[in-house]
């Protein structure tokens, strides 16, 4: 069932604009999912309610809520883009936008 599940989510993850996710965002359902995680995997597991992953990745700041500076940052410019995948009720996001500021 999980390889299934897998291939089911990797055909709904897509390019999303910043200005699309101001609903999620409104709906506080908006999960900041880490460039180094896979954000397939990371539907997987909430998904199938893998609190142990979900846990680990809470703990270790991999996926978050977003912050008010993030959000703030978001804003000011509409057009970024993210990576995102909609399992219900969350909708995870992936900044595709390349910072080497950080």
């Amino acid at each position: 069932m999980t390889q299934q599940l897998r291939q089911e989510l990797e055909a709904l993850v897509g390019p999303a604009a910043w200005h699309n996710l101001l609903p999620h965002a409104a709906r506080d359902s908006l999960v900041v999912v880490n460039s180094d995680l896979d954000i397939v995997e990371v539907g997987v597991a909430v998904v199938t309610d893998n609190v142990n992953f979900v846990q680990r990745w809470i703990s270790e700041a991999l996926i978050a809520k977003p912050t008010v500076e993030q959000l703030e940052d978001w804003e000011r410019d509409r057009g970024r883009e993210f990576q995102a995948l909609i399992v219900q009720p969350y909708v995870l996001i992936q900044d595709i936008t390349v910072d080497n500021s950080a």
